[in-house]
């Protein structure tokens, strides 16, 4: 595979909004390949990292094989001027139960040059949005950054993973939003509240936890409860409020 960056347009949600898959280059290895949906004046950009192994599918249209949370609500994140990207890996990143990969250096690498390339293309503060297994790529990455140093503006963590922490040198703005209703035994509300509420005072934190939608399927899928089913507009309302006001 070539190393040069592809970029495709894929299409058009409506007259100021519009998605291009781009393959970021590492090394001599496949590329991350990630989804923008971009919109026309956007005042800042979000990295979608999804949960499970982390393999979003996206196809060379735009298409993407998971129906994840992410996948389903990409397009809500215009109406608030962000910019929006979904972050594909090109391998599995396990899981709970089989091992979590996303601690180790090639995937925040990864990472960081998915960051460092939109940055360089958009200029605009880049958040990092990690639902599930996802989030502790989140709060992974924010831990590498060196103090005062840190690339992006902020992080936020959905439906949390039990194991997941921060250090208490990250001063980011951190969110951390749950479903009143998470039946995954994985992925409790106490394991969002505990990163919000253990952090510095002195830090921006906020807990947001959302009622109400349905749950379909496994307790631990993107259908259920935990995967803010029929409820995806308001975890994008709520995340985005707390982009911009910070």
């Amino acid at each position: 595979m070539t190393k040069a960056l592809l970029a495709f347009v894929i299409w058009i949600f409506s007259g100021t909004v519009t998605a291009q898959v781009f393959d970021i280059p590492h090394g001599e290895e496949a590329p991350t390949r990630t989804l923008l949906v971009s919109t026309a004046k956007p005042r800042a950009l979000v990295l979608l990292f999804p949960g499970g192994g982390g393999v979003a599918g996206i196809f060379d249209n735009g298409s993407a094989k998971s129906r994840h949370t992410f996948v389903r609500s990409i397009n809500l994140w215009g109406q608030y001027g962000i910019d929006a990207v979904l972050v594909d890996s090109p391998y599995d990143l396990g899981d709970l139960r089989r091992g979590n990969l996303r601690g180790r250096q090639d995937h925040l690498t990864r990472v960081n040059e998915v960051v460092s390339f939109y940055k360089t293309k958009l200029h605009l503060p880049v958040w990092i949005f990690g639902h599930s297994m996802g989030s502790s790529t989140a709060t992974y990455y924010a831990n590498s950054l060196p103090v005062g140093q840190e690339q992006i503006a902020g992080i936020i963590i959905a439906g949390t993973i039990h194991t997941a922490s921060l250090n208490k040198e990250v001063s980011l703005p951190v969110l951390g939003i749950h479903h009143a209703s998470d039946g995954c035994a994985g992925t409790p509300l106490s394991a969002t509240a505990d990163i919000i509420q253990n952090r510095p005072t002195k830090y921006i934190s906020q807990l947001d936890v959302i009622e109400g939608g349905i749950t379909e399927g496994n307790v631990c899928d993107s259908f259920a409860y935990h995967g803010f089913n029929q409820t995806e507009p308001e975890l994008i309302k709520r995340a985005a409020q707390f982009i911009l006001s910070h």
